[in-house]
């Protein structure tokens, strides 16, 4: 049996001086991060400005997406 043990948000407007620890930083007041990736240019490997943030719960997720939703 397949569980859902979390839920995946896209974040976009993103400085593309951010990195991985400062995103990460960013979503944790908001519960456990288990993954904080930005998506990079593949040739110079600078973010695009965007990326996933995966929470552990559902309701963390929520609590985020309520927060930081429309925030730049």
């Amino acid at each position: 049996m397949a569980q859902k043990t979390g839920l995946q948000l896209f974040v976009s407007r993103l400085s593309s001086y951010t990195t991985n620890h400062e995103f990460k930083r960013l979503f944790s007041p908001f519960g456990v991060v288990t993954e904080a990736r930005l998506v990079v240019e593949p040739k110079t490997h600078r973010p695009k400005g965007f990326g996933f943030v995966t929470f552990e719960s559902e309701a963390d997720a929520g609590k985020a997406l309520k927060a930081m939703n429309g925030r730049e």
